[in-house]
């Protein structure tokens, strides 16, 4: 902290408009049988995430990006690698007198400003003056050497800091698999051909169909070689979902009725609580499937909470366990449209295997462990990261919170 503090005391600080010192490009369009997997250059239009590769770049590495079409206009980016900016991607012009890795940490900063500046009728569309007027500090700006150095040893500390996320993105990645590696494992019952054929009545995404015509669940699919203690002892009955759970659609609240706090969170169409009610209308252990927005994801609840009618829950009967039908994880055809749809006729005829509760709990007690590490908000990774992620927007503010009452230099463009 003293370190940081001693790196900014006495700074002398230009704030330039970001058009008065370099230009803000726009990319070209590029059609989609021009793209493919396997050529060099990623793409970027409407998002971060490359739209496909092309064999040319029009933009060099060590370039900042900004989105300006599309659910992510005003997305800030940055690339390490040479690419092609389509016109759904703003560049901004790399310049001698800027670092571009500290402009890409300042433009953060920027983000929710960008987006609240965002045009949103019809297709979303974030304006170029909008970034040209953006304030830019420029440190020590009559002398290029000590402002570069100073903006360099500000990059080096915030990338330090973004690299730690990115190791426990990349550790909470591999958790998940190896959360799934045994999941695979533990559910691989061996299903009987009257099972089989019933599968083949109520045919879903929840099983593919072998060469040999015989039906395999998607829950048995990449189970890892070798024994294991982990596979899963003896055969089990398989049964129609609807015959060992009763599936309950929950009811809509109108939005005056919600409230930010409260005792009973309000499940809608996500797994991120609409708001909160006075009442519930689920209890605690139950699962349940979102039917509308996030169509398809499952969730569990260990509280009371209250069902939107974007929510199916299931109601189990004695012989099975709520949190193993959780872990089970039922895989639904969704259908898709404008709003992602999934119906009760996608799921309420699948079969699962209903293992002894005994089974079924020391089941359950293996994965939940997996399940805490990579899903839970107070524990585990997701805890890890977002306290990491914190920290590093906590140092960003503070190294770039420049004072704007500073000495005033005219720089030129170029």
């Amino acid at each position: 902290m003293s370190n940081i503090k001693k790196l900014l005391e006495g700074v002398e600080v230009e704030w330039k408009t970001l058009g008065e010192i370099t230009n803000i490009l726009r990319g070209k369009r590029l059609t989609r049988n021009l793209l493919s997997a396997n050529d060099k250059y990623p793409v970027f239009h409407g998002g971060l995430d490359p739209l496909g590769y092309y064999y040319n770049a029009n933009r060099p590495a060590d370039t900042v990006m900004i989105i300006n079409v599309g659910a992510s206009a005003g997305t800030v980016g940055y690339s390490s690698v040479d690419f092609w900016s389509s016109d759904g991607t703003y560049c901004i012009e790399q310049m001698a007198k800027l670092n571009n890795k500290f402009l890409y940490y300042f433009l953060l900063g920027e983000q929710y400003y960008l987006k609240s500046r965002v045009r949103v009728a019809g297709i979303p569309t974030l304006d170029a003056f909008v970034i040209e007027k953006l304030q830019i500090p420029i440190p020590y700006p009559n002398n290029l050497k000590k402002s570069l150095e100073i903006q360099q040893e500000i990059v080096r500390i915030l990338d330090s800091f973004s690299m730690l996320t990115a190791e426990l993105q990349a550790e909470l990645q591999a958790r998940k698999s190896q959360y799934e590696y045994y999941r695979n494992q533990l559910l691989a019952y061996p299903m009987e051909e009257s099972d089989q054929s019933s599968l083949r009545s109520n045919r879903s995404a929840t099983s593919i169909q072998n060469s040999d015509n015989s039906i395999q669940p998607l829950s048995t699919l990449n189970p890892p070689t070798g024994n294991s203690v982990l596979q899963p002892r003896g055969k089990v009955e398989w049964k129609v979902l609807e015959e060992v759970v009763e599936i309950k659609r929950g009811k809509r609240l109108i939005k005056n009725q919600l409230e930010k706090t409260g005792k009973y969170a309000v499940y809608q169409n996500c797994m991120i609580p609409l708001g909160y009610y006075h009442k519930n209308n689920v209890i605690a252990d139950t699962t349940f499937i979102i039917s509308a927005g996030s169509a398809g994801e499952i969730g569990y609840s260990d509280v009371d909470f209250w069902a939107a009618d974007d929510v199916y829950y299931f109601v189990t009967k004695n012989d099975l366990k709520s949190r193993f039908l959780y872990h089970f994880q039922i895989y639904s055809q969704v259908r898709r449209s404008s709003v992602p749809r999934l119906s009760k006729t996608a799921f309420e005829k699948l079969l699962i295997p209903i293992p002894s509760l005994e089974e079924q709990e020391h089941i359950v007690s293996i994965l939940d462990k997996f399940d805490a590490l990579t899903t839970s908000l107070t524990e585990g990774l997701p805890k890890e990261i977002e306290l990491r992620q914190k920290q590093y927007e906590y140092y960003r503010n503070m190294l770039l919170s420049f004072p704007k009452n500073n000495i005033k230099l005219v720089w030129d463009k170029h």
